[in-house]
């Protein structure tokens, strides 16, 4: 079983409650907590560079507004700046979110290893999860159907907010540092080099400017 996992999770009741669970259920001999993305990806850097990494990261994708500025501010971009120091440690999402359209690019584009919605069997299928990502198996909560995305795509807001500068001609690296500066995340230019390259793929595009046509002819954008 994994031997230290990190907790990344705004309501520090759901935190103990994982923790608990995880204390009673699971042979886990160092489990650790945070509030915040910023925090959680500073004690993970810290243990990494000490050469005590963390085996699992658990996080949820939505952070509140706290007192202090952040940096990072969802799980996603947690997973991104974790993944750039560590890429091989394993990434279990715990979060309410239950859109396909939505979980789907954390498989594809965030490499995560299981997605848990949260609810009332929610930590009895964290666990589940756990001991699933351990053995190297991909977890998805049953309840969630990733392929009904599929015949479909459907554009979140984070894609139209990057087809919009695609369309008004900015580049890739002006993009990131357009959402850096309006504090959206993530916002990283190899994020937004793989986001695209997964609308090429959807809409069968040859480039950019292919790929704005298509959605402006077919009412997308």
């Amino acid at each position: 079983m994994f031997k230290k996992i990190l907790i990344a999770e705004d309501f520090q009741d759901t935190n103990k409650g994982i923790v608990n669970a995880l204390e009673n259920r699971m042979e886990v001999e160092d489990i650790q907590e945070e509030l915040y993305c910023d925090k959680a990806f500073n004690r993970f850097k810290v243990a990494f560079l000490n050469k005590e990494p963390y085996d699992l990261l658990v996080t949820d994708l939505s952070f509140k507004e706290g007192p202090v500025a952040r940096r990072l501010t969802s799980g996603q971009a947690l997973i991104e700046a974790v993944r750039q120091v560590d890429p091989d440690i394993k990434v279990i999402v715990n979060s309410m979110i239950d859109d396909p359209t939505q979980i789907n690019p954390l498989f594809t584009d965030q490499k995560i290893n299981g997605y848990v919605c949260k609810g009332r069997n929610g930590l009895n299928e964290l666990i589940i999860a756990i001991q699933e990502v351990y053995q190297n198996r991909t977890y998805v909560s049953p309840q969630i159907n990733l392929n009904s995305s599929n015949s479909v795509f459907e554009l979140d807001k984070y894609d139209l907010l990057i087809l919009q500068d695609l369309a008004e001609g900015l580049t890739k690296k002006e993009i990131s540092e357009k959402l850096k500066n309006q504090n959206i995340s993530p916002n990283s230019e190899s994020t937004i080099d793989k986001k695209v390259s997964r609308l090429f793929d959807a809409f069968g595009a040859k480039n950019t400017h292919h790929l704005i046509a298509k959605l402006i002819k077919q009412g997308r954008i």
